[in-house]
């Protein structure tokens, strides 16, 4: 007896900021290319490492419109679940360019360190502070959402981090123009890259567990079996699995077995509406399904975990 109960995967809070994170998108995109290219044309290894942090940012919040875009589309008889992994699979691909682009800053910073080509500050200042202003304004237009979504809210944090690497930049190229320090265009370098490492682990890290299908980061599988058991005619719980369908939908599966008379009485989608409720209440699951068995059916399956 099987039962497809509780709530279809959703990302409506975050499909509510998606012309927000568009913008921040455009925004964000266009001053990567510019720093890039004041990266070139002024000689600063600094302002090529905010680059390469701000393209975290262009991954980030390219995936959290992935996220909300796919979620939209219908599941297919090939593909019961859609697309939300395709976002993962971005997650991924995205975590192990970004590695690349630390490595490199770091490699470079370690070769300009001993011999520091010139830089021009000023010119460096004016590329960092148009960078400064487009972070403060992705901020800006994301705040409301942050609190609301968690697509939205990563993709805030994503723009806050880089608001923090445009200020480096700014005061390397301040001393730059005061000192003539040039070294300064190498540290703030460095502080860059290693600011791009942790969050590129934690991405990669975060998109690994979903795609080898782990519990949810925080999630008490004893908690949720001790809730299943105390439902009014559950026996026992068993294959009990929950894991992540994408970033922000977990999913649960559990083989719950039921007494006897209440299968026997009909009392069995009483049972399903009770588990369902429970879960909404104290678990945040998107989407549940209950295999209801009789007692002693345990012994005919081949297989059980949990």
């Amino acid at each position: 007896m099987g039962a497809d109960h509780g709530h279809g995967p959703s990302i409506s809070a975050g499909g509510a900021h998606r012309r927000q994170l568009l913008i921040v998108l455009g925004i964000t995109t266009v001053v990567l290319v510019a720093e890039v290219v004041g990266g070139v044309i002024t000689g600063s290894l600094a302002l090529l490492a905010d680059a390469g942090h701000m393209f975290t940012d262009v991954a980030g919040i390219t995936l959290a419109v992935l996220a909300v875009s796919f979620a939209s589309r219908p599941a297919t008889d090939e593909r019961t679940y859609g697309y939300y992994r395709l976002e993962i699979l971005a997650a991924v691909i995205n975590a192990v360019l970004l590695f690349g682009v630390a490595v490199f800053i770091l490699f470079e910073a370690w070769q300009r360190w001993a011999a520091p080509p010139d830089v021009d500050g000023p010119l460096m200042l004016a590329f960092a502070a148009v960078g400064l202003v487009a972070n403060v304004a992705g901020l800006v237009l994301l705040r409301s959402g942050s609190t609301t979504s968690l697509n939205v809210r990563g993709a805030y944090l994503e723009v806050l981090g880089d608001t923090l690497g445009s200020v480096a930049v700014i005061v390397a190229a301040l001393v730059i123009a005061v000192t003539g320090w040039e070294r300064a265009d190498v540290v703030a370098s460095v502080m860059v890259a290693l600011m791009i490492l942790p969050r590129t682990w934690s991405l990669l890290r975060e998109a690994t567990d979903v795609l080898l299908e782990a519990a949810p980061r925080g999630t008490d599988l004893a908690q949720i079996r001790q809730h299943l058991l105390d439902t009014p005619g559950v026996i026992d719980a068993h294959d009990l699995h929950v894991w992540t369908l994408t970033s922000g939908i977990p999913v649960l599966s559990v083989h719950v077995v039921v007494d006897n008379d209440v299968l026997a009485d009909g009392r069995g989608g009483q049972v399903l509406d009770a588990l369902g409720e429970c879960l909404a209440e104290h678990f945040d699951v998107e989407h549940c399904t209950f295999q209801l068995e009789p007692v002693g059916h345990v012994d005919h399956e081949r297989t059980t975990h949990h």
